[in-house]
């Protein structure tokens, strides 16, 4: 049997979360590299409904006021 959409997203959620957070903490370090590197990165993550996942999560991350 196949997972639905909804279960795989809440399987998935925390995860990718902490995944897109892991990847948003590298943009200091990295500065003007971290663009080419992080898409390197989600290029790498399997399945693409999880990278989708972490990508959206990466969105909302940059979206924040910087502190």
């Amino acid at each position: 049997m196949t997972q639905s959409r909804a279960d795989f997203h809440e399987q998935h959620l925390a995860s990718a979360q902490a995944e897109a957070r892991r990847l948003f903490a590298q943009k200091a370090v990295l500065q003007g590299a971290w663009l080419t590197w992080v898409a390197s990165q989600l290029y790498t993550l399997q399945p693409a409904e999880y990278a989708s996942m972490v990508r959206r999560a990466l969105q909302c991350l940059q979206q924040l006021p910087e502190k």
